[in-house]
């Protein structure tokens, strides 16, 4: 028997969604560990695919959750990273996930669902126990990512209300000294600076809501959501948003319309609701038509986030530059395009990028480390 060719076999059954063809290749004693060229296990592979029933049983079969790729990515943080709650909640149910373990850039799971709005994401996280105050190789924490790369609206006041009630350091400090109460007061956003100073009275209806939607009662939940005033914009979006957690997409955009005709924050769930159908052009349509009205960073940052994510790494170095126009001063935005910039080879380019985060951040080691691997693979 050809042992390579059968594992290989394995890795093109999951790459290709084929359940009952992995289940067979498992059973036939194939390497649940095999790796393809980028390292990544099918294990990686499912999760980057979001394959929830492969996943479940790569995991019987002893998949390991912690295995890494040339990336260093491991398919626990994978699945935090990318907001995919089932298989998320599949790694933790298996016990096996290093719950401290970080990506490359030093963070653990909990830092990218927050930076990116994933509250289920952090919910999880933060019940299984990821440490709340991990601060990631940029300097920030999970609570700090979310106030500074937030919108400040009703997803991220949820996710930092979480982190805040699991004791989050409101007091903790980046590299520039700064605190999330610092970077929230100038938003000058009342209900954020409530939940971050602990001083929010919540109203009796939503926290009602939200001890629903924690526990997973989604249908008590819109039971009580209603019966309320749907012309209130929070109650659009808990609509939105428990019908989003039911995979009720087409509902929860609707609701979801209804708001974005009166606040800029109900574009970013309704791209977040195309991308979880996987209407990829909608959804990037969503964050182009939000771009020409809003000029703040955020649209443009979290959409050239989802480039990467697609691997669209042209379009995303083109937004980096375009952000880096506005916020000359943003270190992450340079890192981010070197990034962008390495997986498109043009190392030299990277190696610049990384220069003049440098040069805004000297002491951070973290650049000076990816400049010298860009320039040793100019070198190359």
């Amino acid at each position: 028997m050809d042992t390579v060719k059968v594992n290989q076999s394995l890795l093109k059954a999951v790459t290709s969604g084929q359940t009952q063809q992995v289940i067979q290749r498992l059973n036939e004693g194939c390497d649940v560990s095999v790796t393809d060229e980028e390292g990544r296990s099918p294990l990686m592979i499912a999760v980057q695919h979001n394959q929830l029933e492969i996943v479940k049983e790569l995991l019987v079969f002893g998949a390991d959750v912690n295995q890494r790729d040339n990336t260093q990515l491991t398919p626990f943080i994978c699945a935090a990273a990318n907001g995919f709650d089932e298989i998320l909640n599949e790694i933790l149910q298996s016990g096996r996930a290093e719950l401290a373990s970080v990506n490359r850039f030093g963070g653990t799971a909990l830092l990218p669902s927050s930076e990116k709005g994933y509250l289920r994401t952090v919910q999880l996280c933060l019940t299984a126990g990821v440490p709340v105050d991990h601060v990631n190789r940029l300097g920030w924490s999970a609570l700090l990512e979310a106030v500074i790369l937030g919108n400040s609206g009703f997803l991220y006041q949820d996710v930092i209300r979480e982190l805040v009630q699991h004791q989050a350091n409101v007091a903790q400090v980046d590299g520039t000294g700064k605190n999330a109460l610092m970077y929230a007061k100038e938003t000058a956003d009342e209900g954020l600076l409530a939940i971050l100073e602990k001083k929010e009275v919540e109203a009796p209806i939503f926290k009602e809501v939200r001890a629903y939607l924690n526990n997973g009662d989604l249908q008590k939940a819109l039971t009580i959501l209603d019966a309320q005033d749907q012309t209130d914009l929070e109650v659009l979006y808990y609509l939105g948003y428990t019908h989003q957690r039911l995979k009720e997409f087409k509902t929860a955009i609707t609701y979801y319309e209804k708001g974005w005709k009166k606040d800029q924050q109900f574009a970013f769930y309704i791209g977040n609701s195309y991308r979880m159908m996987g209407e990829i052009d909608k959804a990037l349509q969503t964050y182009d038509h939000a771009i020409k009205t809003d000029q703040s960073f955020f649209y443009r940052y979290h959409k050239s986030n989802f480039l990467r994510e697609l691997g669209r790494h042209e379009a995303a170095v083109k937004l980096m530059d375009d952000l880096l126009g506005d916020y000359p001063e943003r270190v992450d935005f340079y890192f981010h395009k070197a990034n962008s910039l390495r997986s498109l080879n043009r190392h030299q380019e990277a190696a610049e990028a990384m220069e003049q985060a440098i040069q805004l951040s000297p002491e951070n080691p973290l650049f000076s480390e990816h400049l010298a691997q860009s320039l040793q693979l100019v070198k190359n």
